[in-house]
């Protein structure tokens, strides 16, 4: 009896000091951790180039040179590439963009990523105000690298597909679709917790790549106010061009609101949580 006691006690004995050397041990790695974390330097907040100016210029640069590429692709389109030529440069040119960058390029884009929670406030304007600027920029470039000849004949690859009233409610009702539907990809890829992607580049370029392809004919595909304002001003080319302001804006609301009340997470969603 007393050996089977001994026996007990003396196993209770080596599990105490077993616990007490794996605790010995864990306190010895936190500390090694903690003095670890110590030595790395403190993270720096952004300072205001970084917030404000920063992503302004890259807005800036980035819709110029999408809009000079686009403009570009429209003005010496080679006939017997047809469409597949603009979805091609359209579609890469955002992805390469997008990729390098990570900014919007597109009003309707950063309309839709600030209603759902995705930028702040303060950003809006300014980066409304230098898509636009930019556009000009960029139709402007385009306008020095083409022939004269090929430049008037696409009006400086503005869009001129409408040519009457019948075609109206078929162009506005395409661009509203298709923008709502490359502005759900950017918002589920880029904001949306759950679903978002480091693919989303891509997605966005074959979105686009997709949409031209399917729609070009029916109204040009412009997607993107940017894209339709500058090449008007420096074209003085203006039919119906309020259909390129109107469609895709209203598209990109409606992406909202789909990510905002359905499609969104826990975090984004406003009911049914």
């Amino acid at each position: 009896m007393w050996r089977c006691l001994f026996s007990v006690s003396h196993l209770q004995l080596q599990h105490s000091d077993l616990m007490a050397a794996e605790e010995t041990e864990m306190a010895e790695i936190g500390s090694t951790l903690m003095a670890s974390e110590s030595k790395r330097p403190p993270v720096r907040p952004l300072n205001k180039f970084e917030r404000i100016f920063q992503p302004c210029l890259a807005e800036l640069l980035g819709t110029s040179f999408f809009v000079f590429i686009g403009c570009v692709s429209v003005i010496e389109n080679v006939e017997s590439a047809g469409r597949l030529q603009l979805a091609l440069v359209h579609g890469l040119a955002v992805a390469v963009m997008v990729a390098c960058m990570w900014f919007h390029f597109n009003p309707p884009f950063t309309l839709a990523v600030y209603l759902c929670g995705g930028l702040e406030m303060n950003m809006v304007i300014p980066y409304l105000a230098c898509q636009l600027t930019r556009g000009v920029l960029g139709a402007a470039m385009a306008k020095l690298m083409t022939s004269r000849e090929n430049y008037n004949k696409a009006h400086g690859a503005a869009f001129a597909v409408l040519q009457s009233e019948g075609q109206i409610g078929g162009a506005v009702f395409g661009e509203i679709a298709m923008t709502c539907l490359v502005t759900m990809v950017v918002l589920l890829g880029a904001v949306n917790a759950t679903t978002r992607s480091p693919l989303v580049p891509f997605m966005v370029g074959c979105t686009v790549i997709i949409n031209i392809l399917a729609g070009g004919d029916v109204s040009g595909t412009c997607l993107n106010p940017a894209r339709a304002f500058g090449p008007a001003v420096m074209s003085n080319y203006w039919s119906y061009h309020w259909v390129y302001w109107l469609g895709p804006i209203a598209g990109g609301l409606i992406a909202a609101v789909l990510v905002r009340f359905i499609l969104g997470d826990r975090n984004i969603r406003l009911i049914l949580k």
